[in-house]
């Protein structure tokens, strides 16, 4: 009997072990339309950021709509493609590599020290 419920206990957290050793982020993601590239970035960095131990969750939205977002959520930082002018006490990525696919991996880095650093 003590075998079967120590078998259970392991496999229920064999299962679930990603979850317990992954960090967790909220990344908003800026564009200007706040649809295709917004999304596609959110989608990589999501991805990206998940081989280095961290699940992200992101929101899209347009420049201006950040200030309203950031009222409704906390974030750890912005992903731009477009240019966010105003200062939100949160930092900043410039995420253009993401949609070129060239300095992916530059972003990831710069994401990942920020993220480092909350």
């Amino acid at each position: 009997m003590w075998v079967r419920l120590l078998l259970g206990i392991l496999t229920y957290f064999l299962n679930d072990f990603g979850r317990f050793i992954m960090k967790t982020c909220r990344i908003l993601c800026v564009c200007s339309v706040g649809l295709i590239t917004s999304n596609m970035v959110a989608a990589r960095l999501t991805d990206k950021l998940a081989e280095k131990g961290w699940e992200a969750t992101t929101q899209v939205t347009t420049p201006d709509e950040v200030r309203a977002e950031l009222a409704d959520a906390d974030y750890d930082l912005i992903a731009c493609v477009s240019h966010v002018y105003e200062d939100f006490d949160i930092p900043k990525v410039n995420a253009l590599g993401l949609l070129a696919g060239t300095g992916v991996d530059k972003v990831v880095e710069d994401c990942v020290a920020i993220l480092e650093k909350k």
